[in-house]
């Protein structure tokens, strides 16, 4: 069954003697990608609605709904909208960043399982490296400081932000953006995603995309997908 596989599972659109792809770039699409913070991020934003003396609490399965909707402060805004509330969502996404970068500084923050190793196999291949996020700048420089010297800002040849691009994901214009500043092909890509919003994203940009769920996205339909890993490997991604 498809849904029992969890280590890795590829599926070849045209065949399964397709040979390994000539890929020019490996785009990483989010921070989720780099690193597990999901939980991280749930419990920021309760401590910012207790603070803000809200009777909010999102529980691991509801933000797991919550997920479906790109962008935090968009889930704030529907949320609000279905408590039939309103709710300064920026200011409630801002401190929720605060308090999550304080988390980040404080916290032992490691890559996930075969990120550092693929970084550095892309770059002794002369590979070039897309950050497609649409995350604030302060939450970029905190996920760098972070991981310190073992996943680096300069490794990457693109880093995307919220100031890139009006839309986010799942419109394809990150990935537009990636490919233009990269000077790349869509064909010559590789995108790596955590979310089946995300890997939308990088599909209608014409860019094949290897799912890569964290803790809360297991269940999410990532049909469509070149393959389904749990660690990134060159193989398990096939380049």
């Amino acid at each position: 069954r498809e849904d029992a596989v969890l280590f890795v599972y590829c599926r070849y659109e045209n065949s399964k003697k397709r040979s390994k792809m000539k890929i020019r770039a490996i785009i990483f699409g989010s921070i989720g990608t780099l690193v597990e913070t999901s939980d991280m991020q749930r419990q920021s934003f309760n401590q910012a609605f207790k603070e803000a003396n809200l009777n909010w609490h999102w529980d691991s399965k509801l933000y797991q709904k919550l997920l479906s909707q790109s962008g935090g402060r968009n889930r704030i805004k529907s949320y609000a909208s279905n408590q039939g509330i309103s709710v300064d969502a920026k200011y409630l996404h801002q401190r929720k960043t605060e308090i999550y970068n304080k988390c980040l500084k404080e916290q032992n923050v490691q890559p996930r399982p075969g990120v550092e190793n693929l970084i550095q196999y892309a770059r002794s291949k002369k590979m070039l490296l897309g950050f497609a996020t649409t995350t604030s700048e302060a939450n970029i420089k905190a996920i760098f400081f972070a991981l310190g010297n073992r996943i680096q800002r300069n490794h990457f040849d693109f880093i995307g932000s919220d100031t890139v691009v009006k839309k986010t994901k799942p419109s394809p214009d990150i990935y537009k953006k990636t490919l233009s500043s990269l000077k790349v092909n869509s064909h010559e890509c590789l995108a790596i995603e955590d979310t089946e919003i995300s890997m939308q994203s990088a599909l209608a940009a014409g860019i094949r995309c290897v799912a890569f769920p964290g803790a809360n996205t297991l269940g999410d339909d990532f049909s469509g997908a070149e393959a389904i890993t749990e660690v990134l490997t060159p193989a398990n991604i096939n380049i």
